[in-house]
């Protein structure tokens, strides 16, 4: 008989329980969410590859259209309910509308944008979504921005 190597997922580190929260904070600040040191993003939306820092692989990430989903929500939220208050106090003319509230969305969505993709890979990070787990997807494809 030969002799087999069983290892368990305990003996692996694959079930150990990662923290959701500090998790999304690090992603949240751009940073890895594993080390919360090595930075997450080499451009303004692309994923490093692996962590400077500790190395963690991040290409697993698929983060598609939640970050923008949620900048949409927050951005809609913000601008409808400022709009909503001047209107009501101060009836201004159309165009001040214009010029206030159609630049402040789009400072608003692209500030927001990149911690809210950051927070989602930090999220898929803590609960092994995606390859971040060990194991890839169950169709076998691995996604890349």
């Amino acid at each position: 008989m030969s002799s087999v190597d069983i290892t368990t997922p305990a003996q692996t580190g694959i079930d150990q329980k990662r923290a959701v929260w500090p998790a999304m904070r690090k992603g949240l600040a751009g940073k890895c969410p594993n080390c919360g040191t090595g930075n997450l993003f080499y451009k303004y939306l692309k994923v490093n590859d692996n962590c400077g820092h500790c190395n963690e692989e991040l290409y697993h990430q698929r983060a598609d259209d939640a970050p923008p989903y949620f900048t949409i929500f927050i951005v809609g939220h913000i601008v409808v309910a400022a709009m909503l208050v001047l209107e009501k106090l101060y009836h201004p003319a159309l165009w001040i509308h214009m010029a206030l509230w159609l630049p402040l969305t789009i400072l608003l969505s692209f500030w927001i944008l990149q911690p809210m993709k950051g927070m989602t890979i930090g999220l898929q990070w803590a609960n092994r979504m995606h390859g971040f787990g060990g194991e890839e997807d169950v169709d076998g494809t691995i996604w890349q921005d």
